[in-house]
């Protein structure tokens, strides 16, 4: 789905009061009936995480982690069955699965009196049993579960949607008999950064030729596409020649305005592809 930049800033609108839990996905979809979960769901991740990024270094000072972690004690002692730390993560208006981290981690260092390193507390996020008080793991957890935009599990939910993304695609290239390498088998020539897939015979989608395709399970928005672009897309252009990029949970309509500079923007993969056979009079 194409969203015209007014329509994409009213959605932006809405979400700066949403809060990254479950129940934001049900106010998001009442409010934007016609547009996909999908898509509102990565529209709204797009847009806490900028939100994140500009507030993350008030969160991250000593004493401003200090007055959290007593403030977690205080009430998690008073009020044990409640959902304390993720209370206070709403309030503070930090995503909780950052705010468990950085709990977490104060409360390790309280215990071995030292930093832990970054693969212990990685795998207690992973797998909050392994947190030496239950307390605190039941409202890691907690934390993690009800966070739709950050933690270890929205971590592998992401990419699964991605893998499964790109399988769709190699499906559809196998459904029109298009010879092609992913990027595994790219991986394994050699190649060090590549695109998703690569066409043995370039094809022809809107009069424009496609050497390459990249797969993205996400929403394409001026920020995210003009770091994929400086990042990625450009790169792929200047070694593999023109290309497209799928972002299948739609894109902001006025960024596909490279199409002559070859790389082109789709939101599915396109019905009206012509294959060099088809055009040679061959198949």
């Amino acid at each position: 789905m194409k969203l015209c930049r007014a329509e994409y800033k009213t959605i932006v609108k809405f979400t700066e009061q949403l809060r990254p839990t479950r129940q934001c996905m049900k106010m998001l979809k009442d409010k934007f009936p016609n547009h996909s979960q999908s898509t509102l769901l990565s529209i709204f991740s797009l847009e806490y995480q900028k939100r994140m990024k500009r507030s993350l270094v008030k969160h991250h000072t000593p004493d401003v982690i200090e007055d959290y972690y007593q403030r977690y004690r205080g009430e998690a002692a008073k009020r044990p069955a409640d959902p304390v730390m993720l209370e206070l993560a709403n309030e503070v208006d930090l995503s909780p699965s950052l705010l468990a981290r950085l709990l977490l981690e104060r409360f390790l260092e309280e215990q071995e009196g030292a930093v832990s390193s970054k693969q212990v507390l990685n795998s207690m996020l992973r797998e909050p049993s392994l947190i030496p008080d239950l307390q605190l793991a039941r409202h890691v957890d907690q934390c993690t579960i009800n966070d739709c935009c950050y933690g270890p599990l929205v971590d592998c939910i992401k990419h699964a949607i991605g893998q499964e993304h790109e399988e769709l695609l190699r499906e559809r290239l196998r459904e029109r008999r298009l010879s092609f390498l992913d990027e595994n088998q790219l991986r394994a020539k050699g190649y060090d950064k590549t695109p998703d897939i690569i066409l043995e015979v370039p094809i022809a989608v809107e009069g424009h030729i496609v050497h390459w395709i990249e797969s993205k399970a996400s929403f394409g928005d001026e920020h995210s596409h003009r770091t994929y672009l400086n990042e990625q897309f450009w790169s792929y252009w200047n070694r593999f020649g023109p290309g497209m990029v799928i972002y299948w949970y739609g894109f902001l309509a006025e960024l596909d305005c490279q199409r002559d500079r070859g790389i082109l923007l789709k939101d599915c993969f396109p019905s009206d592809i012509v294959t060099l056979c088809y055009s040679m009079g061959s198949c």
